[in-house]
């Protein structure tokens, strides 16, 4: 007889986790609670799908490295197939509920990951990015030369509120299309959280850092980037069905390089190396494009400008910036920062006032002044065709400039030297 020895290991629950994902799940009930005022629903809608299509495209960017010129096709053409699908539910055709639409959407996207998965992922880095692109506008062209399933320039239109309401939801209230929004996004973002932990997420992110090493240990790296996009697309598809269901319309931009463009600098805002980065980019990005551009013409300036200053100074993205500062609160050294954070801060504030304040004048001065030349700059009436306003932005920007350039030295001495004390104390830790 023979005898076995059994080891029994305790794994402790996670409860930093488990207190993460409820804390989410509460945001995402109580969010239309807070905000519902004007579009506040239709917006938080917008900010939902937009960030299942993000965390989407940070699987290929921030886990695998993969630079994608392309991921509208995927998002965009789940939408159109979402759509058929609702039009041929509504006529009797197809028995799927509007709460599954998502999921034709998710399957359609990753059928297409399959077929052009294959062909681009068999190359890497700049190649791999080219080959997206060219995959992205020839869809788009396929888009307006078959009018019959992309419905032309005039896109395919539907209606949500069909079938037998279940339990009184007939998703016609924005309401209870929020609230499906916000179940998918709780969904699909425990699923992507989860793609990171097994061996395939991992394996990516080796692929991602050496690929020559994951080779010489028996992957092949092509197969990788491929079942890594797979997943990759049916995420996206999701959020193309959500899309279609949001806004019961899908037209030929859905599938443009210009929303592959969109995501690419929401997530990179965002922060690409860390998993909430584009959630972040997300919501920054909605705010950008929506919001903004109901005050100002000039909103895809200073998305441009900001998506500059955030590659050239936190190329880690809003993430990385608020894990710094929680790594200094962690060591209890925030209190030797805070003041020269507060004052670069206020000065930068003042700088960007006179900034804005130029660039309202001149946009107004170059595309708006048949008008006539008064308009309003933070609620006051400025005459562009006096020197008075353009003279007041400029003292306003020197001013904020000088300040910022004095307050950063005092910032920057004061972060080098509580970097280096907690890198000390790491070393010594490991020692």
């Amino acid at each position: 007889m023979q005898a076995t020895n059994s080891t029994v290991t305790f794994k402790p629950i996670n409860l930093g986790r488990r207190i993460v994902w409820t804390v989410f799940a509460l945001v995402l009930i109580l969010a239309p609670t807070i905000f519902n005022k004007g579009a506040s629903l239709s917006i938080l809608c917008q900010m939902g799908t937009v960030m299942i299509f993000a965390l989407s495209y940070n699987m290929l960017l921030g886990q695998g490295g993969m630079l994608s010129f392309g991921h509208a096709v995927y998002s965009g053409l789940g939408a159109y197939f979402a759509i058929h699908a609702m039009n041929l539910a509504s006529g009797g055709s197809l028995p799927v509920p509007v709460s599954l639409i998502p999921l034709v959407g998710g399957f359609a996207g990753m059928f297409f990951g399959v077929i052009f998965g294959y062909v681009t992922t068999k190359k890497a880095g700049t190649t791999f990015a080219m080959i997206t692109l060219g995959i992205v506008e020839l869809v788009f062209a396929c888009s307006l030369m078959f009018p019959g399933f992309f419905g032309g320039e005039g896109g395919i239109t539907t209606n949500r509120v069909m079938g037998t309401p279940l339990f009184g939801i007939t998703f016609g209230p924005q309401i209870q299309v929020y609230y499906l929004i916000a179940f998918w996004l709780f969904i699909s973002t425990i699923a992507m959280f989860a793609f990171t932990q097994t061996p395939l997420g991992r394996i990516i992110n080796a692929v991602r850092d050496n690929p020559e090493r994951v080779e010489f240990i028996g992957y092949n790296t092509q197969y990788v980037r491929y079942f890594t996009l797979i997943l990759s697309a049916f995420f996206a598809g999701i959020a193309g069905g959500l899309t279609a269901i949001n806004f019961e319309i899908v037209s030929a931009e859905n599938v443009s390089a210009l929303r592959s463009g969109g995501v690419l600098l929401f997530t990179f805002i965002g922060g690409i190396g860390f998993f909430f980065g584009p959630m972040i980019g997300a919501i920054i990005g909605v705010f950008l494009t929506v919001l903004l551009s109901e005050f100002t013409k000039a909103w895809q300036l200073y998305l441009g400008v900001f998506f500059i200053v955030i590659v050239m100074y936190a190329p880690f993205g809003i993430a990385g910036i608020i894990m710094l500062n929680l790594r200094v609160l962690k060591y209890g050294l925030y209190r030797r920062i805070r003041a020269s954070l507060l004052a670069t801060c206020g000065a930068a504030l003042v700088g960007l006032a006179g900034l804005f304040a130029f660039i309202e004048m001149l946009y107004h001065r170059t595309f708006d002044s048949a008008n006539g030349t008064l308009t309003k700059v933070y609620g006051m009436s400025v005459d562009t065709a006096q020197a008075g306003g353009w003279i007041a932005a400029t003292v306003v920007l020197a001013v904020g400039a000088a300040l910022f350039a004095w307050t950063g030295r005092r910032f920057r001495h004061h972060w080098g030297e509580v970097s280096a004390e907690i890198e000390a104390r790491i070393a010594k830790g490991e020692a």
